[in-house]
């Protein structure tokens, strides 16, 4: 089972995101949203900074999104091909809810912008699990339209940057496992180096 939510190490250890694509209604209604948001703030954020923002884009702006996304996407592919619009269209209006996390640091800051990163990917990831405790699941997904300067002037100015688009409902094809690396891979005992 995943996203086993009767506990919070159950959670954790079976937690899995779902395809954007494939998570249909419902989705976390106004009030469970504004949880979910609440509880991805709850996150470490060295110097109380804040370094990230989120911003909702309601199922009533997806025509205005996906426009934008088409406009944008033609600055560097000016004769794009049926599938290419198709495609932009379909990543515009999947999902019933969709929130965009922008990683907004304060530069020159005595906590360095990495930090301020490392803060604003644990927020997204509160953002999963709070949508996962809830019986929704939730899938983080970047792709051109994260690292396009046209699509952040909608909803920010360097130096923000878009940490990914976070689409949530509920899952229309049962989740399945990926690979997970092993154990031994990532996870190790620290020695002395030797003299």
């Amino acid at each position: 089972m995943f996203n086993d939510n009767r506990s919070a190490l159950e959670l954790m250890k079976t937690r899995r995101s779902g395809r954007p694509r494939d998570l249909v209604a419902p989705g976390p209604g106004p009030a469970e949203l504004e949880q979910i948001l609440a509880i991805a703030m709850r996150t470490p954020d060295h110097g109380k900074l804040h370094p990230w923002r989120f911003v909702h884009v309601a199922q009533e702006r997806r025509d205005a999104f996906a426009g934008m996304l088409q406009a944008a996407y033609r600055i560097d592919n000016p004769a794009p091909g049926r599938l290419e619009i198709e495609a932009t269209d379909r990543f515009a209006r999947q999902a019933p809810e969709l929130i965009v996390a922008l990683s907004s640091p304060t530069p020159d800051h005595k906590i360095p912008v990495w930090e301020q990163q490392l803060s604003c990917g644990a927020a997204c990831m509160n953002l999963l699990i709070a949508a996962h405790a809830l019986g929704y699941a939730a899938g983080w997904v970047t792709g051109w339209a994260a690292y396009s300067p046209a699509v952040l002037a909608t909803f920010g100015a360097p130096p923000e940057r878009i940490a990914g688009f976070i689409f949530l409902g509920t899952p229309g094809t049962e989740l399945e496992e990926r690979m997970r690396p092993d154990f031994d891979e990532v996870a190790s005992a620290w020695a002395p180096p030797e003299k």
